[in-house]
């Protein structure tokens, strides 16, 4: 995948079965202030600089969690963002989850998924770090 804005959005909208590159961009501005919540740090700014310019900001700029979620409830907080239900918001989560573990090399991903209480990885299509 290449850093561009719309080669992120066709990827998530492949990945999440969405019809439209516009379902793609809600899925996006969703998930990655609910991300961009629970990392802090080095492993936040390396991850937004990754992004498109567009999508770095959202990751980057969100406010701190005051406490870690679940993956359910990684879900949930993203369904309660964007209104849609627990199946499009997860459809929603997997898909740039996964589009973020396919930018990040493994050691960043590594720091991101060692940051999340256990079971984000599936999210994100991978197994749990040791």
């Amino acid at each position: 995948m290449g850093t561009s804005l719309e080669a992120l959005l066709e990827c998530v909208r492949e990945r999440g079965g969405f019809a439209a590159r516009q379902e793609a961009a809600r899925a996006a501005h969703g998930v990655l202030p609910v991300l961009g919540a629970h990392l802090v740090g080095d492993d936040r700014t390396d991850l937004a600089r990754l992004l498109p310019h567009q999508c770095g900001p959202l990751l980057a700029d969100a406010e701190p969690a005051s406490e870690p979620l679940t993956p359910e409830g990684f879900v949930e907080a993203v369904a309660e963002r964007t209104g849609d239900d627990a199946g499009t918001a997860r459809r929603a989560v997997t898909a740039v989850l996964q589009t973020i573990a396919e930018t990040a090399d493994d050691a960043l991903l590594r720091r991101i998924l060692t940051q999340l209480p256990p079971g984000h990885a599936g999210l994100f299509g991978r197994t749990e770090p040791s």
